[in-house]
């Protein structure tokens, strides 16, 4: 019965081949894909035993009283809909809004927009806007496309790879292993990173740089390149514009000036900037480690600038590849699942939008939605009544955690769709069944824009539905939406409006995928972007001048803490915890804390500690290790028990409103 598929965690994409698992058969890694050749990490390879688990959502619940109580089909969808419908006739359509997910297939997620904005709201994002909502925009702003300028297997032409805010063998572990392989073959690796990460361990240069500083360490580096004439004369000249006034605000960063801010070394930045202009093609790889910032779109713009003024773009090998944190983020954003845009990046407020109207048959909203970041603070407040959430869990995974309980506790309905009954499904009116990528079909969109199809290995346990059927059922009650029989159907209507996706079908990216643009100039797809001109033409060179956090340490909350990811599990925990041999590897909570630190506080490794910020306090165990500078604690988000965003502010970048996860001054109490 071995079926090929994708696995559904991290945004790499790789393929999968499925046999019967529940006979203890293993998954495979498909040897002819472009993407992972075959080989698999432990979360593609032993973790996705989550789907036959006995806590799976098998059936339709509405909440009366106090408790849930089960339903057929046909209530709960008469009940949501009735619910949705009569709010919206109550307050109007910007009364509600729509958290779509990036676990979910790109059909489903252009449905759920296409629902609120045919509902009347541009109120629908999704969980990019607390990942890489800073790509997005910055690099859209900067190159005219918020994606990966290369792919996966391009890195094999890479000399130098700068590796910055990215934990790689960790959360992306087969690009991590791609780099460690390449640089057995004599390629450099520069990591920029306060934490002696896997890849930092075997570095050519390791640039231990202060939390929140990026963009004083990136202005660093193009100093250095421009003093010492290595920049790319004739790519700037022919193809970029805003020079000028870059270099001048370049000029203000010398390695001596920023050791103060960066903490790195003036020898060490003057190195790796001759590295990354000379020992070229030059990857550029990031991830959260600079998006989750108050500057994180400054921080995306800062590594386009280094690019681009060292001519690494278009160029096989060279490039900037931002690491997606999920498996469709790339795919569910292409989908317009964001408050700003319309699917194919189409700004919410231009003229394009009316294309859009003419095949919808509707009158379209053309003012920007609530973000993410802002919705809670909107039910709070009594402007949204009512949210309908699919495939994510906000209660873990969001900023300022306390804030996000009190808007859901202010609305008049929370309809939450999922595989499990999550901390957020818990406190919901109406819980509706979903099923996982392995019990439905339709596609992902990787972390480097190839799309890929997604077949169906199970059937559904119980009465639980995939969300595109669920949506469809919801959309043509609600918004009127077209009664689709298939996903086929709504892929044929994404290739219609998106035309990055236009040359796409079921078939022909079947079954290595092709990367977007496919279109008739373009009919196998395009490995490399920007070889000869930029969508925008002449890319931009912005100007980013460095500022601080939003927190600082103080004689009170003395450490800065950084949350991320660790290797055994994903996002929320949603299904690795519920994966045996992933949670026996990695079954609590913990804080990384430097050796010397935990001495001087007299804690014990494996201690039980109290981690205060100035916005809540979570307990956890104590790892000791003298991979963490002193100063700085890490913790993972993955633990609904010790839920580390109870520790994160409000603070958001003022541009894509990214909350600020990753500096956040704590303290420790013993």
């Amino acid at each position: 019965m071995a079926a090929l598929t994708v696995c559904p965690y991290c945004g790499t994409g790789c393929q999968i081949i499925v046999n019967d698992l529940r006979n203890g058969e293993r998954v495979i890694g498909y040897s002819k894909s472009l993407v992972n050749e075959g080989k698999l990490c432990i979360k593609g390879s032993s973790g996705l035993s989550y789907n036959f688990s006995r806590e799976r959502l098998k059936y339709p619940f509405v909440k009366r009283g106090e408790g849930f109580v089960r339903a057929s089909w046909d209530s709960a969808i008469e009940e949501t809909s009735r619910r949705l419908t009569d709010i919206v006739n109550k307050y109007g359509p910007d009364s509600v809004a729509f958290l779509s997910s990036a676990k979910s297939t790109n059909e489903e997620n252009f449905l759920m927009q296409k629902i609120a904005r045919m509902t009347g709201t541009n109120n629908v994002d999704h969980c990019a806007r607390s990942c890489h909502s800073p790509t997005a925009l910055g690099l859209i702003t900067t190159l005219g496309a918020g994606a990966a300028t290369g792919s996966i297997k391009s890195l094999e032409d890479s000399r130098t790879f700068f590796v910055i805010g990215s934990n790689t063998t960790e959360q992306h572990p087969i690009i991590g292993t791609k780099i460690m392989n390449e640089l057995k073959r004599g390629k450099n690796l520069i990591v920029a990173d306060p934490r002696t990460t896997q890849l930092a361990e075997i570095a050519t240069i390791h640039l231990r740089f202060k939390p929140g500083t990026d963009t004083a360490l990136l202005n660093s580096l193009m100093f250095v390149i421009l003093k010492e004439h290595l920049e790319d004369e004739e790519f700037i000249k022919g193809r970029t514009q805003g020079f000028e006034e870059l270099e001048r605000e370049i000029e203000k960063y010398s390695p001596e000036i920023t050791e103060s801010i960066t903490g790195v070394k003036p020898d060490a930045i003057r190195e790796a900037a001759v590295m990354i202009a000379k020992e070229k093609p030059t990857s550029i790889l990031y991830a959260m480690g600079i998006t989750q910032h108050i500057h994180g779109t400054e921080n995306v713009m800062s590594v386009s600038n280094l690019s681009l003024i060292t001519g690494n773009v278009g160029v096989r090998g060279s490039g900037i590849f931002p690491l997606r944190g999920q498996n469709n983020v790339q795919g569910s954003s292409d989908m317009g699942a964001l408050s700003e845009w319309y699917p194919g990046y189409v700004p919410v407020d231009s003229p394009k939008v009316s294309d859009l109207e003419n095949v919808w048959k509707k009158d379209l909203p053309r003012k920007k939605g609530l973000t993410l970041s802002e919705m809670f603070d909107a039910a709070s407040d009594g402007k949204i009544r009512a949210m309908y959430v699919m495939g994510e869990n906000p209660l873990v995974t969001e900023a300022a955690v306390s804030d996000v309980e009190k808007g859901i506790d202010n609305l008049e309905l929370l309809v939450v769709q999922d595989i499990f009954m999550t901390l957020t499904a818990g406190v919901a009116d109406i819980v509706l069944p979903a099923a996982t990528s392995l019990e439905k079909e339709g596609t992902f969109t990787n972390t480097e824009r190839r799309i890929q199809k997604v077949n169906k290995v199970y059937d559904c346990p119980g009465e639980a539905m995939p969300d595109w059927w669920i949506l469809n059922e919801i959309g043509k009650r609600v918004a009127g939406t077209k009664d689709y029989s298939s996903p086929k159907e709504i892929f044929e209507e994404i290739c219609r409006v998106v035309p990055s996706y236009s040359g796409a079908t079921y078939e022909n990216i079947y079954p290595n995928g092709k990367q977007w643009p496919i279109d008739s100039a373009n009919p196998e797809g395009t490995e490399v972007l920007h070889g000869s001109t930029f969508p925008i033409g002449r890319a931009k060179l912005v100007p980013i001048a460095y500022g601080p956090p939003a927190e600082m340490v103080d004689a009170k909350y003395n450490f800065i803490m950084t949350t991320g990811r660790n290797y055994y599990h994903w996002h929320s925990g949603t299904m690795t915890r519920k994966t045996d041999i992933l949670q026996r590897e990695s079954p609590s909570s913990y804080a990384e804390i430097n050796v010397d630190d935990a001495k001087k506080l007299g804690i014990r490794n494996s201690q039980n500690i109290t981690i205060e910020s100035r916005h809540g306090s979570i307990e956890t165990k104590a790892i000791l290790t003298d991979k963490i500078p002193s100063g700085i604690i890490f913790v993972p988000f993955h633990f609904d028990e010790s839920r580390v965003n109870r520790l994160v502010g409000k603070s958001l970048d003022p541009l894509s409103k990214m909350p600020e996860y990753k500096v956040v001054a704590v303290r420790l109490v013993v």
